[in-house]
């Protein structure tokens, strides 16, 4: 079997996956939510953090997000990827909760006053992380987080599900509903714009960007699944 016969076969047998697994949550079995909402964690709250650059407020979106998925996971057909699928419910969500905010409250002139530092919360971490990394981990994820908040919304979305999520161009395009050229664009001038406040320091720490790990992906996991119905 040639490479490309093995990817096609690969992928193929990945959507056969996500099929089994979204009619397995149609027929209401826990596992299958909770293994939707484990998988697919991560993705979602940096998404959604990307956008609104608020911690809790991701969180909220996040939830919301799922509800509205589980509601409606009979019109998944399998044509994009269920990570696409949510991620776009999450963006749509994120996208209308900045539009409200817009109309009610006009943006303060200090942009200091939008950021939300971004220290990693020592729950989090790693009973064996090393003190000194940890400690340069924060410093460096401060400098992500406050240059990535600083961007444009238009080239914020672009930038967190392109750079920090690895979302492909063609995959960027179809998740926020513009052409890949426009994706190129905006991300030119959105990696200028960060590389303008970390110089050198962009690349290696990208990926750590926004970590979506222990008590606040459980508590999630968990609201979700008591508003599901399962579990007390």
């Amino acid at each position: 079997m040639t490479k490309s016969a093995r990817q096609a076969a690969a992928v193929s047998a990945a959507e056969a996956g996500e099929m089994a697994l979204v009619r397995r949550a149609l027929a209401r079995d826990p596992g299958a939510f909770l293994l939707i909402i484990k998988t697919h964690n991560q993705r979602l709250y940096r998404i959604a953090r990307g956008v609104v650059r608020n911690d809790a407020e991701a969180e909220d979106i996040v939830q919301e997000a799922y509800m509205r998925a589980f509601a409606s996971l009979d019109s998944f057909r399998g044509d994009a990827s269920l990570s696409t699928w949510l991620s776009r419910i999450v963006i749509n969500e994120a996208l209308g909760r900045l539009r409200k905010k817009k109309r009610i409250v006009a943006m303060p002139e200090n942009p200091e006053a939008q950021i939300i530092r971004f220290p990693l919360n020592p729950s989090d971490l790693n009973p064996g992380d090393d003190p000194e990394r940890t400690m340069a981990q924060r410093q460096i994820l401060g400098l992500v987080e406050r240059a990535t908040d600083s961007l444009p919304d238009v080239y914020r979305t672009v930038f967190v599900a392109r750079v920090i999520e690895g979302l492909s161009i063609e995959e960027t395009a179809e998740l926020l509903g513009i052409r890949p050229e426009t994706v190129k664009t905006r991300l030119h001038r959105a990696r200028a714009l960060v590389r303008k406040a970390l110089d050198d320091e962009i690349g290696p720490v990208l990926l750590d960007a926004f970590p979506f790990a222990g008590r606040r992906c459980e508590r999630l996991t968990q609201a979700v699944m008591k508003r599901l119905g399962f579990g007390g």
